[in-house]
C-alpha cells in the first residue's frame, strides 16, 4: 500500500468521523470506557505514523 493511499484513507476516515459526535458518544458510555477509547486511538494513529515514517527499517 503506497504512502498516498495510507494518507487519503486517513484523511477520509477524519472527515467521515464528526467530532462532535464522536466526544458525545464517549461521554454517554462513561468516564472509562473514554479513557480506553481515547487510548486507542492515540495508539494507533501513532502506529500509523511510525509505518508511514517507514519505523523499523534497518
Amino acid at each position: 500500500m503506497g504512502r498516498f493511499s495510507q494518507i487519503s484513507i486517513l484523511s477520509l476516515s477524519a472527515m467521515l468521523l464528526s467530532s462532535c459526535s464522536v466526544i458525545e458518544g464517549i461521554f454517554k458510555a462513561g468516564m472509562w470506557t473514554g479513557f480506553l477509547i481515547v487510548g486507542l486511538v492515540i495508539a494507533v494513529i501513532i502506529w500509523i505514523l511510525v509505518k508511514v515514517m517507514g519505523g523499523g527499517k534497518r
